[in-house]
């Protein structure tokens, strides 16, 4: 018996085991409440952040869609690795490798989902202080508007009501305006802060024409950051397409070879450290794409 196919049974000894052992619980809740151990434990500060804040969303995924998610991974790239080596001990380390990713995918998109709804936040917070300042021709209690009408959530709320104290307690803007500039550098609120200061030093009588022109910036970069959110999630689905199909093209390789000659070369060492670099290149291809898809959302 070869040592691959000892190791794999012995895998499947373990999860029968694992099964048996636990089958007055859901297998799955008990592998995912093992997971989420793992997570509070070792999971850096700003993943639980904005964990939590997607969960208070209703975006996070449910345990039975994490085991999904880890069973399709798994899956995909068990018959991926085996297609390329016809060995079962290599595809079962492939497929351990590959689940270790699936707490950084969800770190990604937790993070693009916590992104969306901190620039959501910072539009409303710009578009009603513009509002606000319209009527009350006072900076800070425009802020106050803002906060009392409910329409903020933390940490923005918090936040504003850290300016309004930074305001009173200096008794300018200045110090209130740097701290949420360097929050958040959106440049739709560096530009806002800025106005608010030129109006405030200097005593600009009519600041309409200039707040109406800073409403329109705010309502063209929106619509341009949802158009882009939209052409990212069609680039997602066709860049996921293509990093599968690449996976496959062993396939294609096997049948223009044929399968004994492939089967010849895969006795070469450079032959099989040269699969394994199409597969190590390709899944890095593969998280960039990700990372890029999930970062940078509202980016100006």
């Amino acid at each position: 018996m070869y040592l691959e196919e000892l190791l794999f049974i012995i895998f499947i000894v373990l999860v029968i085991f694992l099964y048996r052992n636990y089958k007055g619980q859901n297998v799955g809740k008990f592998v995912t409440s093992q997971v989420q151990g793992m997570y509070d434990k070792f999971a850096p500060y700003s993943f639980k952040v904005v964990r939590e804040k997607t969960k208070e969303l209703g975006q996070e995924y449910t345990p039975r869609q994490y085991l999904i998610q880890i069973i399709v991974i798994g899956v995909f790239t068990g018959v991926v690795s085996y297609l390329y080596f016809y060995n079962l001990f290599i595809s079962l380390v492939y497929i351990v490798v590959a689940i270790s990713f699936v707490p950084y995918l969800s770190y990604l998109r937790c993070k693009r989902v916590y992104s969306e709804f901190i620039f959501e936040q910072i539009q409303v917070y710009t578009s009603n202080t513009i509002m606000e300042f319209a009527t009350t021709q006072s900076f800070v209690k425009a802020l106050e508007g803002v906060r009392n009408s409910g329409i903020l959530e933390d940490p923005v709320k918090s936040d504003v009501d850290h300016m309004i104290e930074l305001a009173y307690q200096d008794g300018s803007i200045d110090e209130a305006l740097n701290y949420m500039s360097q929050l958040y550098p959106y440049y739709i609120v560096k530009n806002m802060h800025q106005l608010f200061l030129q109006i405030t030093k200097e005593g600009a009588r009519d600041a309409n024409d200039s707040l109406d022109n800073m409403q329109l910036d705010i309502d063209m970069l929106v619509e341009s950051v949802y158009r882009d959110r939209i052409e990212r999630a069609t680039f997602h689905k066709s860049f996921l397409q293509f990093g599968i199909m690449l996976y496959l093209l062993v396939m294609l390789t096997q049948y223009l070879l044929g399968r004994e000659t492939y089967l010849v070369m895969l006795d070469r060492w450079y032959v099989k450290l040269l699969l394994h670099g199409v597969l190590i290149v390709n899944t890095y291809f593969l998280l960039k794409g990700e990372k890029y898809y999930n970062e940078n959302v509202g980016a100006e």
